[in-house]
């Protein structure tokens, strides 16, 4: 399917077109450094904040209001695919993200559902209550996990420092790793594309763990996914935005697996980042989120000097280089907005 035309400054970046100021939204907008977010947050599981459209979309709509900012992001979680492909996932407090049957064996990738994406409907079901609200102010970005991060997710079982059973995988039975790959594209590429049938105008792609890998085994064993899950997303007629953390050494190995804007961590650059893709992409970042912890007088400094550094050509889109880190100051973040929105080049 083919969305129909929105116009809104975001957009108009993720496509490179002129904009009136630089358009600015935050990662993980929506989430504990929010007063207003805490309080629900004190009544419900994730789980259950993700699983109900009503919280989940009065949730992406909180930051719209409090913070001004020109895009929304719908309230998800990344390992929420997992479930209908038939993992046991839960939160654990202080933990993070549990899946109690990890993916290690043939046996357990032949049991991985790609069948049950309708399951998922209860995200398309809060872009909808979200985007009737917003009634156009803003688009709405949804998203998905890369494959690499969802693998590794799903094989690890919980966060890790080293990867070794996602690794062993990889370099022990590259058949099977393919196998898993290719079936996580064939329930995120249609997990996408119900968002934007909600009315998502956007897709960030999101690979959070892919700075695991080196330059080789990125091209090797992700590459090709990304590369794929991303061209099926664009086929829906909507930018995709895709944003790596720790892969700042292959930066154009990344860029090279798609794209239209290229999301940049705060370790890098922002404007080494853009030429080396030659601006063949929109570029979004990559404000160190501790940054917002610094004297406001700091703070304005580190925002105008990132704005310097990507100058006057169309297609910046201001952010940070990973998302809010739960004990933010709002008015630091609200302060950000504003001097986005009257810096002058």
């Amino acid at each position: 399917m083919r969305v129909a035309a929105m116009t809104s400054r975001f957009l108009d970046a993720c496509r490179r077109r002129p904009t009136d100021v630089r358009p600015v939204w935050f990662m993980r907008q929506a989430g504990r450094y929010l007063k207003q977010y805490r309080d629900i947050r004190s009544k419900h599981t994730m789980l259950e904040m993700c699983m109900r459209p009503d919280i989940a979309a009065t949730v992406t709509l909180q930051p719209v209001e409090i913070l001004d900012v020109d895009a929304a992001v719908i309230f998800a979680d990344l390992l929420l695919p997992v479930i209908p492909m038939g993992l046991k996932l839960a939160y654990a407090t202080g933990e993070g993200p549990i899946i109690d049957n990890p993916v290690r064996t043939t046996e357990d990738v032949d049991a991985l559902s790609t069948a049950n994406t309708d399951d998922l409907g209860y995200v398309g079901e809060a872009i909808q209550i979200a985007s009737r609200a917003l009634a156009g102010r803003v688009p709405i970005i949804g998203f998905v996990g890369a494959p690499f991060t969802m693998a590794s997710y799903m094989v690890e079982g919980s966060s890790t420092r080293n990867f070794v059973h996602t690794k062993r995988l990889m370099y022990t039975d590259e058949t099977l790793w393919r196998r898993l790959m290719g079936k996580l594209v064939d329930v995120l590429a249609p997990f996408a594309a119900q968002q934007v049938a909600a009315g998502a105008r956007c897709i960030q792609v999101f690979d959070s763990w892919v700075g695991a890998l080196g330059a080789d085994d990125y091209v090797r064993y992700a590459a090709p996914y990304t590369r794929a899950l991303i061209e099926r997303i664009r086929s829906n007629g909507v930018p995709v935005i895709h944003f790596g953390t720790g892969a700042s050494g292959y930066f154009r190995e990344l860029h090279a697996a798609g794209g239209d804007v290229m999301g940049v961590d705060w370790r890098l650059n922002i404007d080494q980042a853009w030429m080396d893709i030659s601006y063949r992409a929109a570029i979004q970042g990559n404000l160190d989120p501790v940054v917002l912890f610094a004297p406001m007088a700091e703070l304005k400094v580190r925002v105008h000097e990132l704005l310097r550094r990507t100058g006057t050509r169309p297609g910046h889109i201001f952010n940070l280089g990973h998302g809010i880190l739960p004990e933010t100051p709002v008015d630091h973040v609200k302060a950000v907005v504003q001097m986005v929105r009257e810096f002058k080049p």
